[in-house]
């Protein structure tokens, strides 16, 4: 399907001044334009929309029958014909013309340049001779490297781009030829060249292979693929018996066919490399890839077969990755990296555009409502002409393309209109007698010739109208009076203008709430996006104008995907992401208003809201917006209420008017612990203490800590991307420290919150700075240990609980808080807790230590693991660092208590099994003498 529209692409006319009827023309770089008539050659500069203005021209050998030019290496290459003779030939260094009839130097390919001769030709025109052993029929120049192939019957020759390098200042272009493809049963009719990318095409068949560098399995220079397998036989074999059996009376055509990537080496075209250049290039082509293969059958329905019937306008077009602007404002072409790949080739009635990088698939299909007789291909548009008609259709390129750049495109980040979505006639331009197109930057360049009025001819049967190879035999007319002709260039409007016109289009289908909307507002995206992909061509200033206006048609499709309740509402958050757009901008953008009564939310606006209020934005909503937003959620999805209420953003909602809405719920959908701590949270934010004491009676304390694991933000809040305790939060680690502990391992435990953000949470709760520990921290870690968490690293955790025990004792420093958990406690509960030894009673009941909080640390640190902490603290001291001091005074002080205390025999037990002899053995010594100085 093929929608259409009436907008504006083409912009500005000129007329090229040509002096004779142009026969080939051709367009590249920044503002050359080559009009080739007879012998002769005529340039002219293009910029801007000021007149065209002929720069020079220049004499060829004899006809021109095709011309491409090379934006790299700015030359321009013909295949010309003479006394039925055809001959290829490079025009370089043509700007250097001034006059027609100023010196040419003319050099066969290859040969070095005599150095006395080498300073002129920098200030001279060059024609470089190609010579090759059959007849060249067509010929295409790759657009980042500048080389050439050149198609001849049954092959195409590959010549690099090369320089002769004369001195440090000066080099000169020339050619190398590198490479051979033979190609069976094909003659190329039009061909296209891309960064090692080959497209061939004939009558009614398409084949694209890509050439690959470096050895394949070993393989030898010259690369000769396995013999066809029995499909490719047999077609081989239909085509012999083909070329037998058509006679006068009857023809006979092979079917249509579509191979697509490995499956294209079915088609039965054998295509073998021969390597020609030399031994040091580069890049050398050893193996080729086939990647599709695609046949086409005449129309035989009206029993005659019409020479019109035949593919034209075969094109590959690269999009490459956004590379930042050179100080010429140019992407240099050893600056472009290929990121996406597109062949176009048509048919008179229909065109096909493929995809062939990375995957090979069918991209449009391009239906004309007139036979075509030429198109060409641009990021942004297929422009076709019919011979009254100039048509401009959308493409889908840069889709495409924005899918190979980023796979992930459509996530709840970013999104971009599907490939697959129809493409559009935005205008059809009458133009009387259209003959040939092309394009290059902003011109399109069209040669019209008005028809001279038709004479009758003479009838011929069917029988004679068939020719043996398919195609009609040529029907002559009298020769008639020479008819007019011009030589147009049309200048496409800037893409900032056409969007602009788009979305005002739009505005016709938004009241309507169509997918025509959201189709042209697509349209309008895509082409900004594919200008922004083209950003070489552009100026800082348009880059700017042109970044603006894809934010806007982001916040248009947001709106459009925010209004439309479709199975693509969800499209409304990443394109609204895209836009900058805040959430109070987009909420300014909703239609509040009530209709029949009723107040109704789409599912895209909704979409939006709950996951922006979920990703914990900095942005605060004003009372107001947060008073809608609440109200939204009421009707269409009361259960995310208490969820929405808790988001950061909604710190302004008034307390009384969240309240009154979480009454009205109906809970029996969901869990009524979170509407109940909801409620206590804006009880508490209202400062009625009675009522958020009522609020906390009315569930056990495990139900409440499942009302913290389904909504952190009760407890927990990022700003910034720092841990920000709550309201709740704070007021729980005064009246209720115990449940706020069981809630925070329930949210550890439920994978809400990590090890390291848990620690910081109990640090800011507790006004604590890094290096200070707060016993409900302490107590958060025992809990840790009790609950067996698997992804916590017990020997980190004991490390934390042993140091604090350890530095709490050495320093005389009791808890800041009164500890959750009693040693009893823990041993009872928590298996990583073992049974106190007899001589930790003893130490425990010496004077010094008579106080209840250091009795507790000190059965705490009891084993946990006293036979793991001391060589833990062994450890420690041989590493080093800040703490090593503190680590030593704490071990020379346990042992010499543990001497005093214990038992040679006991003593020795609980010394680690590694160490410094030196270092324990006073403490030895004093213990085995302590009782004879009794």
């Amino acid at each position: 399907m093929v929608h259409l529209y009436n907008l504006h692409p083409f912009g500005s006319q000129q007329v090229v001044p040509c002096k004779l009827e142009p026969e080939r023309f051709c367009g590249g770089g920044r503002d050359a334009l080559f009009v080739a008539a007879g012998c002769k050659v005529e340039a002219f500069a293009v910029a801007g929309q000021e007149l065209c203005q002929p720069r020079c021209a220049f004499s060829t050998l004899g006809r021109v029958l095709r011309l491409a030019y090379s934006e790299a290496g700015d030359y321009l290459v013909t295949i010309e014909e003479k006394n039925k003779a055809t001959f290829l030939r490079a025009y370089v260094n043509w700007r250097s013309k001034r006059t027609e009839n100023s010196r040419v130097c003319i050099r066969m390919v290859g040969h070095d340049v005599e150095a006395p001769l080498s300073e002129t030709f920098r200030d001279q025109m060059s024609i470089v001779e190609m010579p090759l052993s059959e007849a060249p029929l067509c010929i295409s120049c790759c657009p980042v490297k500048g080389d050439l192939l050149v198609g001849c019957t049954n092959k195409l020759v590959l010549f690099s781009l090369k320089y002769q390098i004369i001195n440090e200042e000066f080099s000169i272009l020339d050619f190398e030829r590198s490479l051979i493809i033979h190609i069976d049963n094909i003659t190329p009719v039009e061909i296209s060249f891309c960064i090692g990318y080959v497209a061939v095409m004939s009558d009614l068949e398409v084949l694209i292979l890509k050439l690959e560098s470096g050895p394949k399995n070993g393989e030898s220079l010259n690369h000769h693929p396995p013999k066809t397998n029995n499909l490719g036989k047999r077609a081989k074999g239909i085509s012999n018996e083909t070329l037998q059996l058509e006679s006068d009376d009857f023809v006979i055509c092979q079917k249509p066919m579509e191979l697509l990537g490995e499956k294209s080496q079915q088609s039965g075209i054998c295509v073998t490399l021969e390597s020609t250049g030399l031994a040091d290039e580069k890049i050398k082509y050893f193996h080729v890839q086939h990647l599709l293969y695609r046949r086409f059958a005449p129309d035989i329905s009206f029993y005659v077969l019409s020479d019109d019937v035949k593919l034209h306008s075969l094109q590959l077009l690269p999009i490459y990755q956004t590379g930042s602007l050179t100080s010429d404002r140019k992407n240099s072409s050893q600056d472009k990296q290929l990121l996406s790949l597109f062949c176009f080739f048509s048919l008179p009635h229909v065109g096909y555009l493929y995809m062939v990088v990375k995957s090979v698939e069918l991209m449009s299909v391009y239906q004309y409502p007139e036979k075509s007789q030429q198109a060409v291909l641009t990021p942004q548009f297929l422009h076709v002409i019919t011979s009254n008609n100039l048509q401009c259709y959308t493409v889908r390129c840069s889709a495409a393309a924005a899918r190979e750049e980023d796979p992930y495109v459509d996530t709840t980040l970013k999104a971009c209109p599907p490939v697959s979505m129809d493409v559009c006639a935005l205008r059809i331009q009458l133009f009387i007698g259209l003959k040939a197109i092309c394009h290059f930057k902003n011109h399109i360049i069209l040669l019209t010739k008005a028809d001279p009025e038709t004479i009758p001819e003479r009838r011929e049967s069917p029988k004679r109208v068939l020719s043996r190879k398919g195609t009609i035999g040529n029907l002559k007319t009298p020769p008639v009076a020479e008819a007019g002709w011009n030589l147009y260039i049309v200048n496409t409007i800037s893409p900032v203008q056409l969007y602009k016109e788009m979305v005002d289009y739009s505005n016709t289908y938004k009241t309507a709430k169509t997918q025509s909307c959201i189709h042209l507002l697509s349209e309008a995206h895509l082409l900004v996006r594919a200008a922004l992909m083209d950003a070489g061509q552009l100026e800082l200033g348009e880059k700017a104008e042109l970044l603006e206006a894809f934010k806007e048609s982001c916040g248009h499709l947001g709106d459009c995907y925010s209004r439309l309740d479709t199975q693509y509402s969800h499209l409304a958050l990443p394109y609204y992401k895209m836009s900058g757009l805040s959430m109070a901008e987009v909420l300014a953008r909703v239609d509040w208003a009530v209709e029949d009564g009723l107040q109704k939310y789409e599912r895209g606006l909704v979409f939006y809201i709950n996951h922006s209020l979920c990703e914990n934005l900095d942005e605060e909503l004003s009372e107001e917006l947060a008073a809608k937003v609440v109200q939204m959620f009421y009707v269409a999805e009361p259960k995310q209420l208490p969820h929405i209420l808790c988001s950061p953003s909604m710190k302004n909602i008034d307390p009384l008017t969240a309240i009154s809405y979480l009454r009205k719920l109906d809970t029996s959908g969901f869990s009524s612990v979170l509407v109940t701590l909801t409620k206590a949270a804006m009880a508490l934010k209202m400062g009625d203490l009675d009522m958020h004491r009522n609020e906390m009676k009315s569930h056990s304390e495990m139900k409440l800590v499942c009302g913290f694991i389904l909504e952190p933000r009760l407890l927990i809040r990022q700003r910034k991307g720092q841990i920000v305790p709550t309201e709740f939060a704070i007021h729980l680690k005064e009246t209720q420290p115990g449940l706020l502990v069981a809630s925070v391992l329930g949210l550890q435990k439920n994978s809400k919150i990590g090890i390291e953000e848990a620690d910081s949470f109990f640090k800011v709760l507790c006004d604590k700075d890094e290096d200070t520990i707060p016993q409900l921290l302490v107590d958060f870690w025992e809990a840790q240990l009790v609950a067996c968490l698997p992804d916590v690293v017990l020997q980190e955790l004991f490390f934390k609980l042993t140091s604090q025990y350890i530095w709490r004792l050495s320093k005389r420093q009791p808890p800041d808080t009164t500890p959750l958990r009693t040693s009893e406690d823990l041993i009872n509960t928590c298996s990583h807790y073992g049974l106190i030894n007899p001589w930790v009673n003893v130490l425990m009941s010496s004077e010094s230590l008579a106080d209840k909080n250091y009795m507790e640390d000190l059965s705490k640190l009891q084993t946990l693991w006293w036979k793991k902490l001391l060589p833990e603290l062994c450890h420690r001291i041989k590493c080093g660092g800040e703490k090593h001091q503190l680590y030593l005074s704490s071990l020379k002080e346990t042992l010499s208590i543990v001497a005093v205390e214990l038992e040679l025999r006991d003593f020795i037990n609980v010394l680690p099994e590694d160490g410094t002899a030196a270092f324990f053995l006073p403490y030895l010594l004093y213990c085995s003498r302590k009782k004879s100085l009794t």
